[in-house]
């Protein structure tokens, strides 16, 4: 039986999402957590929509996990998903709680079933959006940002290339990626959010961005370095990556669900065949 978690963390004590020894992971913390609920003696292994870094928020993550069918069994004679997620909430430490969970739809897949994963980015760039309340969510940036200049710098940036400059490459792994959207607006507050979506993201990929698009907006780079640094083919050493603690995971979306199987084996045999080009 497959189970569907949405779930949302505050990434600031976690050494990001993936399971490390000895370390505090969102992924470890959550199966530890499955595995006392569930009275398991080993944690079930639990398959994230993006494997978000160390200090790297989330509102919108995605998880999918499988368990023996005598374990449901046990668990629906037990209240089932609502009760077990009452539970889960309950066990999980206060940085981390489930939003839902439920039985998941034939052929899901929370990473290979994904249409796009929608990050935020957010800085305060001016002494009026600098909230100390926030400060482990928003970056304090010590000068004004031209956001003019960082929109049109963005744009050179959608759609489908070779970001290898604005990422840290993983052995046979393809750099190319399709960037959907990268806008900038103000809240309200004054703080500058850059919205980046995508269909998948590499390593660093979204800091790199950001810190790309800073260094416009602030004048130390032209409007065009963006766009010229699409056709670099190697990480560039002239990017900036910038603090994790101001990027949030917002969203991840699916198609409906008669098209789950299918989306889920075609991105499967399309991140195969990239990395065998790689």
């Amino acid at each position: 039986m497959r189970l569907r978690i949405d779930l949302a963390y505050d990434g600031s004590d976690f050494r990001g999402w993936a399971s490390q020894p000895g370390l505090r992971t969102v992924q470890g913390t959550l199966e530890a957590a499955l595995a006392t609920a569930l009275r398991l003696d080993a944690a079930p292994a639990t398959v994230c929509a993006g494997r978000t870094d160390a200090g790297v928020h989330a509102r919108g993550q995605v998880v999918h996990v499988d368990l023996e069918a005598a374990t449901w069994a046990d668990c629906e004679a037990d209240g089932g998903a609502e009760r077990l997620l009452r539970r889960l909430n309950g066990i999980l430490p206060d940085d981390v709680v489930l939003r839902g969970l439920r039985v998941a739809p034939d052929g899901f897949d929370a990473r290979f079933g994904a249409l796009w994963r929608r990050y935020a980015y957010r800085v305060a760039d001016r002494p009026e959006a600098l909230d100390p309340l926030r400060r482990g969510h928003v970056l304090a940036w010590p000068r004004p940002l031209d956001v003019a200049a960082m929109e049109e710098a963005s744009a050179l940036l959608v759609g489908r290339h070779d970001f290898a400059a604005f990422c840290k490459r993983r052995e046979g792994a393809t750099t190319i990626r399709t960037l959907e959207v990268l806008t900038w607006e103000r809240e309200p507050s004054g703080v500058l959010v850059g919205h980046v979506r995508a269909d998948a993201f590499c390593h660093s990929m979204v800091r790199s961005l950001v810190g790309c698009l800073l260094a416009i907006g602030e004048g130390r780079r032209p409007v065009a370095w963006a766009g010229e640094m699409l056709t670099v083919g190697e990480r560039s050493s002239s990017i900036g990556v910038v603090h994790a603690h101001g990027l949030t995971l917002e969203e991840v979306a699916y198609p409906d669900d008669a098209e789950l199987a299918d989306r889920a084996t075609r991105t499967r045999a399309r991140r195969s065949a990239e990395e065998v080009v790689r």
